[in-house]
């Protein structure tokens, strides 16, 4: 059952835009290192145009698919029907991690949900290099039941200066030592938070 596409044609674009969740799997460079594989929802993802993607990449504890990003560029990522027809398809691409400090973020950020002040700490963007499906047969069947509720609780309890100090803490290097975000030595603002400057 599995085909190519050679662009997001509005069969592929009502698809994604009915699911509830995403998954984005990438890895450093090199054989060692450690894959990344993280679940996405909360109404975060957008199709650009009929070959580009992106989502809205929310704070977490690890830094990891930003790290990879910087390193190398790949990225895929993955919806699968948890409802309706058994359908998996993988947006295979070359991603890019847009900060609050760079031009393109004001461009893109509207197209997103609000969210808690200092919650969004980039938005990724992916050029797509390869669009494919395969059946999803093994796939179970799942019943939407809702959003959760406690990442933005937790980040309006944090509040913008406590997200800051958070990213600053988490979200430096990845796992193996990558470079993640690069302005936890700035406020969101583009203040230097650096002793001496």
């Amino acid at each position: 059952m599995g085909r190519t596409y050679p662009s997001i044609d509005s069969r592929l674009r009502a698809f994604v835009e009915a699911q509830r969740i995403f998954f984005v799997a990438t890895a450093p460079s090199g054989t060692g290192g450690h894959v990344n594989l993280s679940p996405k929802g909360l109404d975060s993802f957008r199709i650009l145009d009929e070959q580009t993607v992106a989502y809205l990449d929310l704070v977490g504890s690890g830094v990891e698919t930003i790290a990879h990003l910087r390193d190398n560029g790949r990225i895929c990522v993955m919806f699968c029907a948890f409802e309706g027809p058994p359908t998996v398809l993988r947006l295979h691409g070359r991603g890019e991690v847009i900060e609050p400090q760079d031009r393109r973020f004001d461009e893109l950020r509207p197209m997103f949900p609000d969210a808690p002040p200092g919650s969004v700490r980039a938005i990724i963007v992916a050029r797509l290099t390869r669009i494919s499906d395969s059946c999803g047969y093994g796939v179970p069947l799942y019943q939407h039941a809702g959003d959760r509720p406690q990442l933005t609780a937790w980040a309006e309890r944090k509040g913008p200066s406590g997200l800051h100090q958070y990213q600053r803490d988490k979200n430096a290097r990845s796992i193996d030592g990558c470079p993640g975000l690069q302005w936890p030595g700035q406020e969101p603002d583009g203040r230097s938070t650096e002793s001496g400057v």
